[in-house]
């Protein structure tokens, strides 16, 4: 039933077309023969490697597959010992030895393709073959010279043997005294020999073999006793030459013979790995994904189109999109009746809906949104058209009820059911009361079922069963061709009068059949035209909303992602000029130190020292001020603390914390005071501290003394290279308005100890020094007091 199915579903053209995709002979025959899966992990891996092969395809060049050869019948063809292949053949062997290793590298380790990095790593790029033959054969299938050291040395005494010939010959062209006798001034060659065209009439003149002789007679190709013995050895020479190019192919052919196994798989697993290429390049082609794989029978189709509909015969993309279709089965509706006008819609539907099971099931991506649904039904079953056979004298009613019984015998809860036209080709009463007990006997076995008719009967049955839905076929009066939108919750109307009407059958004929209707098929008649009418009004206004959301949300983003640049540029900025602030501060820094040294050694007012100090601290503070920017709303109180600077959201203005009130903190705003809530605050990363008049020798900032540790740690260093460090900590002390200083030197055997102090009672801006107390390391830490 599955071949019938395929056949009627057009499940060939698909392949054809998938076929189309590929590059290599193999890869298509593998996409040609390709069928359903039968195990659902294998279906998951398949649409898995198709979604990475898609991707890489989307931003890198395609794999290099086109040099795979179909290499089966050359192998086949060593099997016997002995037997060698032609030159041409290894050309076409080391093409797929080199299309292996190149799709090794181009798979092998990209994060993004882990399961293709698999498969190719299976490849062996097999280096001795490849060299074996690039060595021996050239590009257009010669043997080498180089293929062995005899080869060349036959063909260097071939050339020169060749060369010693022409020489005779053309001494015998030149002579005087063989004037007239040559038919033309040439050499040729008759049978492998060299010979000239002698004359007939002068044939006694020049003594030597005649190997051939004109149509006409009158010229006769002559070998001339001269270049007797040269030929005869030039033939030796060909002949021995011919046997070491056998030779040479008998090795190569030994050397593929050995890697037949090898050779074979490389080929699978490039025909897979073209077969996935094809479907990738296909799902680019088509807008195919691959749909999420349902755990219970269902089928949720959204924005489906049929694949035969997007693309021409050779291939090519159509003009023009397919109208996308929503196709829903299952959870809360086992058969969908679908009803409309005998245009085509209804079919295209239901084979839509039971071609795009079997490629998902076949593990290939289809035309729907990503977040479609489909189940791995373990059967389809399709009665669709008229496939009434003549041999079998069966007409369109029998072979409907032939097939029908066929899927009664085996559907299940597990099959989904494709049935075309149900009931038709009889009379309607009868032809409908036998759908509706087919359609009984398939719910009861929990089969899914997508059905199309003309018949109001059945039609009736999916309003008033439950689990049974109605959808009608969108249809356009004016062009008479269906739109192909399915209409859910009301059936469609067969629209017979309308499309007569539309392809000229006289009035006075529709008037009569309309007369021939009962005043309830009329009425009824005229309901479903009205709710058709109004379900593609419905439908246009909600394309048009989501045409306008789709808008909007486009908008809005593209707004999102010029705000995004800005900030970026900002911060770019920002982060420039921050960067060039810090670079004349440190310069500044390194000036100021020699300022400092130099003052200190020409005896300079220490309070003269601590005002460039401050005026360096002033810049530091407002290149701290350019780098801060508000991070977070609402801390807990115990991250707040008394002088920090917050920025008060509702006024945009920032303000200075004086108390810490709980949840509110009381804060000065432009010299008044003010509450507020910890949630209407922002606080600065890094945090700012207000600025204070604290100490002597200038400003300071509190965030700036934070940012200098008053601890030099000496413990283990040598003297010649700690007294340095001392030196630098002290003066970067002073430029931090510090006044007290810890210098760790540890006891040891007091040699570090003695070399500080001794330092400090030198250094000009220490006005005195001592031990630590026990409690904060005793003589192991040396306590310094810098000048005012």
């Amino acid at each position: 039933m599955i071949e019938a199915t395929l056949r009627v579903l057009e499940y060939d053209k698909v392949t054809g077309l998938l076929a189309q995709f590929a590059v290599t002979d193999p890869g298509r025959e593998r996409a040609l023969a390709l069928r359903p899966l039968s195990a659902p992990e294998a279906v998951a891996d398949s649409l898995a490697e198709v979604t990475e092969m898609t991707a890489l395809l989307e931003r890198q060049k395609s794999p290099p597959l086109a040099g795979c050869r179909d290499l089966r019948q050359p192998l086949r063809e060593l099997h016997a010992e002995g037997t060698w292949l032609a030159p041409a053949v290894f050309l076409e062997v080391v093409s797929s030895v080199e299309a292996a290793r190149d799709c090794r590298r181009y798979f092998t380790g990209r994060q993004e393709a882990p399961r293709l990095g698999v498969q190719a790593e299976l490849l062996d790029p097999l280096p001795e073959v490849r060299q074996g033959i690039r060595e021996s054969i050239g590009p257009r299938g010669e043997i080498l010279d180089g293929a062995s050291f005899e080869l060349g040395e036959m063909r260097r005494e071939i050339l020169q043997t060749r060369g010693r010939i022409k020489r005779i010959l053309e001494g015998l062209l030149a002579s005087d005294t063989l004037s007239g006798v040559f038919q033309e001034r040439i050499i040729t060659e008759r049978g492998g020999r060299y010979v000239l065209p002698v004359r007939a009439d002068r044939r006694g003149q020049v003594k030597g073999f005649v190997h051939d002789e004109s149509a006409s007679g009158q010229t006769l190709y002559v070998e001339p006793a001269a270049a007797l013995e040269a030929n005869n050895q030039l033939q030796t020479h060909l002949r021995e030459e011919k046997r070491e190019e056998e030779r040479i192919l008998r090795r190569l052919s030994d050397l593929v013979r050995r890697q037949t196994p090898a050779l074979l798989v490389n080929q699978q697993i490039l025909a897979r790995l073209d077969f996935v290429a094809a479907a990738g390049r296909f799902a680019l082609a088509s807008g195919a994904t691959a749909p999420h794989l349902a755990s219970e029978p269902l089928l949720e189709l959204r924005e489906a189109r049929h694949p035969l509909l997007l693309f021409n015969s050779d291939g090519s993309r159509r003009e023009g999109e397919a109208v996308p279709v929503d196709l829903l089965l299952g959870s809360d509706c086992d058969i969908l009746v679908v009803s409309g006008p005998n245009t085509g819609g209804k079919t295209v539907a239901l084979k839509t809906a039971g071609l795009l099971t079997l490629m998902v099931a076949s593990g290939l991506p289809v035309p729907c949104h990503p977040e479609s649904r489909v189940y791995l039904f373990g059967r389809v079953f399709a009665d669709i058209g008229d496939e009434q056979s003549i041999e079998a004298n069966l007409s369109t009613f029998s072979g409907h009820i032939t097939r029908m019984r066929r899927i009664l015998a085996e559907a299940d809860r597990e099959s989904l059911v494709l049935l075309d036209e149900a009931g038709t080709g009889t009379d309607p009463a009868e032809g409908g009361a036998l759908a509706l007990a087919v359609l009984d006997t398939l719910r009861g076995r929990g089969a899914r079922v997508v059905v199309t008719t003309h018949l109001n009967l059945v039609k009736g049955y999916a309003h008033l069963q439950q689990g049974v839905q109605n959808a009608a076929v969108e249809f356009d009066e004016v062009t008479l061709a269906p739109t192909y939108r399915l209409h859910y919750g009301i059936p469609g109307a067969s629209s017979a009068f309308t499309i007569a009407r539309q392809l000229g059958l006289p009035e006075e004929v529709l008037a009569r059949a309309e007369g021939y209707l009962s005043p309830g098929e009329r009425d009824g008649l005229e309901v479903i035209e009205s709710l058709n009418r109004l379900s593609a009004e419905l439908e246009g206004d909600r394309a048009e909303a989501r045409l306008l959301l789709r808008r909007a949300q486009s908008e809005h983003d593209r707004r999102h992602l010029l705000l995004a640049e800005l900030e970026e540029q900002k911060r770019g900025i920002l982060d420039k000029a921050r960067r060039r602030g810090e670079q004349i501060v440190s310069e500044a820094e390194v000036r100021l130190r020699h300022l400092l040294r130099q003052a200190r050694e020409a005896g300079s007012d220490a309070r003269q020292q601590a005002l460039l100090a401050g005026e360096l601290q002033e810049v530091r503070g407002t290149l701290t001020d350019l780098r801060s920017e508000p991070l977070r709303k609402g801390r807990l109180p115990s991250e707040v603390v008394v002088g920090e600077i917050l920025r008060v959201t509702v006024l945009g203005s920032d303000g200075e914390v004086v108390r810490l009130l709980g949840d509110e903190v009381e804060l000065t705003v432009h010299g008044k005071k003010l509450r507020q809530p910890l949630s209407a605050l922002e606080q600065y990363a890094p945090r700012r501290f207000a600025k204070s008049s604290r100490g002597r020798g200038g400003v300071r900032s509190s965030v700036e003394r934070e940012g200098f540790q008053p601890r030099l740690m000496l413990v283990g260093r040598r003297v010649d290279g700690a007294l340095p460090d001392l030196d630098r900590f002290l003066d970067d002390a002073l430029l931090h308005g510090i006044r007290e200083v810890e210098v760790v030197h540890g006891a040891g055997e007091g040699i570090l100890r003695r070399a500080v102090r001794e330092f400090l009672a030198r250094h000009r801006e220490v006005s005195a020094y001592h031990g630590a107390d026990l409690s904060r390391g005793g003589d192991n830490v040396t306590i310094v007091e810098l000048r005012e």
